[in-house]
């Protein structure tokens, strides 16, 4: 799996090398994290990358009483967007991801040694989704949907006794809204993220159901380049025809800084505070977006 971590480094080399040479001068509407939410849409002939990294790992869950044996999962997801149209109101583009996943109390960090250990560790690319963007009201333009329909990589969700991925098609509906309060120092970011899991029920185990999770977060900006965050978010996972039904809550905050004009970096920590039939861990988030 070396070549897996030369292209993770070449990819974010890439991203520094190439849009972080000098510190510019912010315009007076305030930096990419202050006006271009999830919510707001590029231009025609722009481009919007986002390279986002979560760790999640765990050795508690609803399933028992104590400790158990760490389990730790991470998600590697690449996204790339260009502007149609010229009103700003469609993006096309496509979504990857990677994942690496041990068990067996293998420490959190082993998942970034990609060595495919039998028994205790997974790795590889595992879905790719061709997605849209759009605001669906043209005098909302702080509201927008994003559709993805993810397509299976994985040939088995578990290999001796290790979750990779699910296997099957996920629709994904995220809907966005943001609202920025008078001063430009508070803003306020809803989301509702709908994943409809659909496939043969024997191929995963949340095939045939729906996850709903909405989300929000409150930020402060102390300045246009720099602001810090809290969230909530809360996922339920209901039963379409499969048998098993989930949920949890998560609490957590961050920051995200303006390098450059076009590029940010943003880190997020969350916790698992409450759940069904889930693990109750953190999560460790590290992503970076640039937009030209």
């Amino acid at each position: 799996m070396k070549s897996i971590k030369n292209i993770i480094t070449i990819l974010f080399l890439c991203l520094t090398v190439t849009f972080g040479f000098a510190q510019e001068d912010e315009e007076d509407q305030g930096s990419v994290i202050q006006t271009l939410t999830p919510s707001k849409l590029i231009g025609k002939g722009q481009y919007d990358l986002k390279w986002f990294n979560n760790l999640y790992t765990q050795t508690k869950s609803t399933f028992s009483d104590g400790d158990e044996p760490r389990q730790t999962f991470f998600t590697s997801t690449l996204e790339a967007y260009t502007g149609v149209g010229s009103n700003k109101r469609w993006n096309v583009g496509a979504i990857l991801e990677f994942r690496s996943n041990v068990v067996a109390d293998r420490g959190a960090l082993e998942v970034f040694q990609f060595d495919g250990e039998r028994g205790t560790a997974r790795s590889g690319l595992t879905s790719i989704a061709p997605s849209v963007k759009f605001v669906p009201l043209e005098s909302v333009t702080n509201f927008s949907i994003q559709s993805s329909l993810f397509i299976p990589l994985v040939d088995n969700e578990v290999e001796q006794g290790v979750f990779l991925d699910q296997n099957g098609f996920i629709w994904q509906n995220r809907f966005f809204y943001d609202h920025t309060f008078t001063g430009n120092k508070f803003q306020i970011f809803g989301e509702i993220n709908s994943e409809l899991n659909f496939g043969k029920e024997e191929d995963s185990f949340a095939n045939n159901s729906l996850r709903l999770t909405p989300g929000v977060f409150f930020s402060y900006f102390p300045s246009s380049k720099f602001t810090v965050l809290a969230l909530a978010q809360h996922s339920q996972l209901i039963e379409l025809g499969s048998d098993f039904e989930q949920d949890f809550t998560a609490l957590g905050g961050g920051a995200k800084y303006q390098l450059t004009k076009q590029l940010n970096i943003e880190a997020l920590y969350t916790n698992f505070v409450r759940g069904n039939d889930t693990g109750l861990g953190q999560t460790f988030n590290l992503g970076l977006r640039a937009v030209f």
